[in-house]
């Protein structure tokens, strides 16, 4: 017997149009005049997308920091063969022509030369996630403040195509009042195994989702963040220490931020993204990060961007680019240390609650959980 739905206040869905995508701003741009010297402090594994993003977008790298002079010299001869090489920071930080300093430290290194960096009046970018307690990050957020200089952290995901162009959807207002934000990753990160991000235990929640955190952060922007429930396990057929099973979920003033992560996926691999609230719902899909579909619905229609760019080239293009042109408009970057004292907030907050099984109240943690 057919069943009536009306019974249940169904209503017939339609089909709604195909539009034209609106032309949001999500790529990195420039300043319009402002190209100051760079110096990088680090040259290990990560440098490499550093320098290839800034060469490619034109700006001068003209020195080079690392205590193991030989990896230093490899940087400068693969991106900046006229850069300077050495070993002591001061060095760098005592140059008058070198204005904004790329610190790609780990972070147990960092505070020490973001300091000095401060203290020399030269611009920062530091990597993510930028302290290990809110109480050092506050106070370096201050110091930038005093020294009259800018501190941005390397949040290079907000400027992935697809997260740049959604955050750019969710600040016009295209999405209105965010309900939901949904995260589904299935990856794999066995590419950790035997190196030294193998002997981090929350290495998908900490070293990896705190981009997801930091994302969360801007999409619940000037919403009271309550609480966070995390867990995480070890997946049946991973061969890393780290588990490789986490999720989290994050309540917030009438919003909530979903998560869930495997990183044993060999085959199959997707990554989705659902944002949901009042005026219309950005959902993201693909294989990976770095190939993405978005679709943005609201009452005008559906609207598909064609999108260019990936996270790794877009993303280390962004937080530079925000950082120079803040600097230039005399106003604090997007990707600010004071911003992003929220991410830290709900990443040690999430690490917490796996730790212990339990919710965690957001800011009550201050330091790194072990």
């Amino acid at each position: 017997m057919p069943v009536d739905h009306s019974d249940y206040g169904l209503s017939k869905q339609v089909a709604s149009a195909r539009i034209p995508a609106p032309d949001l701003p999500y790529l990195p741009r420039l300043p319009r005049q402002y190209r100051p010297k760079l110096g990088l402090v680090g040259a290990g594994g990560v440098s490499e997308y550093h320098l290839r993003a800034y060469r490619k977008l034109g700006l001068e790298v003209a020195g080079i920091c690392d205590l193991d002079l030989e990896r230093a010299r490899k940087r400068r001869d693969q991106f900046y063969p006229n850069a300077v090489v050495c070993g002591d920071f001061g060095e760098l930080a005592r140059r008058e022509d070198i204005e904004v300093i790329d610190v790609a430290l780990h972070p147990e290194y960092r505070i020490a030369v973001i300091e000095e960096a401060l203290a020399a009046g030269k611009h920062v970018l530091t990597q993510k996630p930028f302290a290990l307690d809110l109480d050092a990050a506050e106070r370096l957020a201050d110091l930038a403040d005093k020294h009259q200089v800018r501190l941005a952290v390397n949040q290079n995901g907000r400027w992935a195509p697809h997260f740049a162009y959604a955050l750019s959807a969710f600040r016009a207002g295209l999405l209105g009042e965010i309900a939901s934000v949904d995260f589904n990753l299935s990856f794999d990160h066995s590419w950790t195994i035997g190196t030294p991000f193998e002997n981090i235990h929350h290495l998908v929640l900490y070293d990896f989702g705190v981009h997801w955190f930091d994302l969360a952060s801007c999409f619940l922007h000037q919403r009271e963040l309550r609480t966070v429930y995390a867990s995480t396990t070890r997946a049946c057929c991973q061969k890393a220490r780290p588990p490789f099973l986490a999720s989290a979920v994050i309540d917030a003033d009438g919003a909530q931020v979903r998560m869930a992560f495997n990183a044993t996926v060999t085959f199959g691999q997707a990554d989705r993204t659902i944002i949901a609230g009042s005026r219309g719902t950005l959902e993201s899909t693909g294989p990976s990060l770095s190939e993405q579909r978005v679709v943005l619905t609201t009452a005008a229609g559906v609207a598909v961007p064609d999108l260019s760019g990936t996270w790794f080239e877009n993303g280390f293009q962004g937080t530079l680019c925000e950082l120079l042109c803040a600097v230039e408009e005399k106003r604090e970057p997007q990707n600010s240390a004071r911003n992003n004292l929220s991410t830290l907030a709900l990443c040690f907050a999430a690490l917490s609650s796996a730790n212990t099984g339990q919710p965690v109240r957001v800011g009550s943690v201050r330091k790194l959980p072990d």
